[in-house]
């Protein structure tokens, strides 16, 4: 395996290109995801305008953006296209919808992407996620059942975990569609109303990461591996912590 070790920039959204290229090489990723958000540097308003310059001066950096998270309209892709960057990732969310009618509803908005997808040259990775969305790595694989191979499923180590859900199972099964590998590990505590969600490090969570690493390895994966720098306790850096996960991640290449 020679995958392209990536990070999710979301902690640093807010940084402009010199000084997040600088970052992200600095902690030993050559991949990133950038988020595409009102409360980032670049922004829906200005994607077109600014997202092929900053992909440049991240290259030049040793970086390269596997990845946006953003929505799904024209002026996405052709800002994505223009860049370089090959895939826009998203979540399905149920909202307030029963799973039935929120599926029916994110499979039309995905089949309204098919023609923007086509033109700009750019693919659609679908993320699983613990709570009101699409949970499964089996519920992504039927959103994109009969969409063209430019859509395809992001699986998430830890809310496949969260799912009760085996990577032994679920990474053969999406291995066709599968575009990237999020690399991150959650648990359930205690909560005054039941248990929620808290994102830890490598070997303290639901997640396996050596199963994974394992199947990544029998289906000969060379797609971006990217860690999403979530962590629920904020007495560590998130730098820190990354450098930490990167290492073990990296010890577990087979």
């Amino acid at each position: 395996m020679t995958p392209l070790w990536s990070v999710f920039t979301k902690p640093w959204a807010e940084l402009d290109p010199e000084a997040l290229g600088k970052l992200v090489a600095g902690l030993g990723f050559n991949g990133a995801e950038i988020p595409v958000r009102d409360n980032a540097f670049v922004t829906p308003g200005t994607a077109e305008e600014r997202l092929p310059g900053f992909a440049k001066i991240m290259r030049e950096h040793g970086v390269e953006i596997i990845s946006i998270a953003a929505d799904l309209s024209e002026s996405t892709f052709a800002a994505a296209g223009a860049a370089g960057v090959p895939i826009i990732r998203i979540m399905a969310p149920l909202g307030s919808d029963d799973y039935r009618t929120a599926v029916s509803r994110i499979r039309r908005s995905l089949e309204a992407a098919v023609p923007f997808a086509e033109r700009y040259g750019v693919g659609v990775g679908i993320q699983p996620h613990h709570g009101r969305f699409v949970t499964s790595a089996l519920g992504v694989l039927n959103l994109v059942e009969g969409l063209p191979d430019a859509f395809t499923v992001v699986w998430d180590a830890a809310h496949d975990a969260l799912a009760g859900d085996d990577p032994h199972v679920t990474v053969p099964l999406v291995a066709h569609r599968l575009s990237i590998v999020n690399l991150k590990n959650a648990m359930y505590v205690p909560a005054d109303h039941g248990w929620r969600t808290w994102f830890v490090q490598a070997g303290e969570g639901l997640s396996d990461w050596s199963a994974v690493f394992g199947e990544l390895d029998k289906l000969a994966f060379d797609g971006p591996i990217c860690l999403t720098g979530q962590y629920s306790d904020p007495s560590v850096s998130v730098e820190d912590r990354l450098r930490t996960d990167l290492a073990t991640a990296q010890s577990l290449i087979l």
